[in-house]
């Protein structure tokens, strides 16, 4: 008899919590526990609290798909991506568009709309242009400028939810951030790219946009570890390529030009080809150490010639998975959606190209 109070009691605790367990253990209604999941009014706080612990000691997850077909109509998500020479951008948007088909079966639908790359008002027309009633959620890849923060206001009071994508704009009313840590792969450029130059000479930055958040972070990250583990490497202050194979080359030019003792080069940002094509113009391509973001066909060419050590890549299938999942939460969760994990930072050489 003991031994099957024990396989009964076993399986309890293997059995998926529900909101009945959620309400039993709060000593609350299932009405409570609803209004309290979903972040709505008339809910004492400390009542909340209680469901809040239930939730936590249970370890209950709501079944984001199921909770998105019970809706009354579909959940309406516009990515908004730069346009123009980004290779990483082309391959979001289309991670984008080769998973909306998909959704459509779990009442999710998407749009994806281009527009001009590094324009914050573009970006904040587009997101004001937005109506409520054909959009629960916009994906935006944001820059730090003030049009951007105001556009994310207007839209989070016009109860549409903004999810930052690849850059973030913590401060504004943006609801989630999906992305990697942009900090963590500035200090691990550094790490390698210290390495590869022996810890001498000089490093050139070249950034797409010092307005992007994500660059700045990759830009402190690399500062951090350069300085604290290579004192003896020269930094050079970062130039920027906006993210255009012309004018990276052009500023990888200059930089190959003007110093000599030039050992290494670290591009946050996108124009690529434009670095390849400068390395190899200038005869020094594999004798200068590059590390480079986002897998793609000039980063991967690169890599095979010897031109490129080492390629940063988040995976952008990936990002858009974790972005479709964090709008199911935002859409079902209320204020209790889950906190968004960092994507993990993929690390390319020559030698383990697929």
């Amino acid at each position: 008899m003991a031994r099957e109070e024990s396989r009964v009691s076993e399986l309890d605790i293997k059995r998926r919590a529900t909101v009945h367990d959620v309400a039993r253990a709060a000593g609350v209604s299932l009405a409570t526990v609803d209004r309290v999941l979903n972040g709505r009014p008339g809910v004492r706080p400390a009542t909340a609290e209680k469901v809040a612990a239930a939730v936590a000691e249970l370890g209950f997850e709501r079944d984001l798909s199921a909770s998105l077909l019970a809706r009354a109509r579909d959940l309406n998500l516009v990515f908004l991506i730069p346009d123009g020479a980004n290779e990483f951008m082309e391959s979001l948007a289309a991670a984008a568009s080769q998973r909306a088909i998909a959704a459509r079966a779990e009442r999710m639908q998407i749009e994806i709309r281009r527009l001009p790359a590094l324009d914050p008002r573009a970006l904040a027309d587009a997101l004001d242009a937005l109506e409520p009633r054909r959009c629960d959620c916009a994906v935006i890849v944001a820059s730090e400028d003030e049009p951007v923060f105001a556009a994310v206001e207007r839209a989070h009071r016009r109860s549409i939810a903004v999810m930052t994508l690849v850059s973030d704009l913590p401060g504004s009313a943006r609801s989630v951030f999906v992305g990697i840590n942009n900090v963590a792969a500035g200090r691990t450029a550094a790490s390698l790219l210290g390495r590869f130059c022996g810890g001498r000479g000089t490093v050139g930055v070249i950034a797409g946009s010092m307005h992007l958040r994500d660059h700045r972070e990759r830009l402190d990250g690399f500062r951090a570890v350069m300085a604290e583990n290579f004192p003896d490497i020269r930094v050079l202050d970062p130039v920027e390529g906006h993210d255009s194979h012309e004018q990276t080359r052009a500023r990888a030019t200059t930089l190959l030009a003007g110093n000599a003792d030039l050992a290494g080069l670290y591009n946050l940002g996108a124009g690529n080809g434009g670095l390849v094509t400068a390395l190899e113009n200038s005869g020094r391509g594999g004798a200068v150490h590059v590390v480079a973001h986002e897998l793609s066909g000039p980063t991967r060419e690169g890599l095979m010639s010897g031109t490129i050590d080492v390629v940063l890549d988040q995976n952008p299938d990936g990002e858009i998975r974790a972005a479709l999942e964090a709008a199911r939460t935002l859409a079902i969760g209320g204020h209790m959606a889950r906190r968004v994990e960092p994507i993990e930072i993929d690390i390319f050489l020559r030698d383990n190209l697929g």
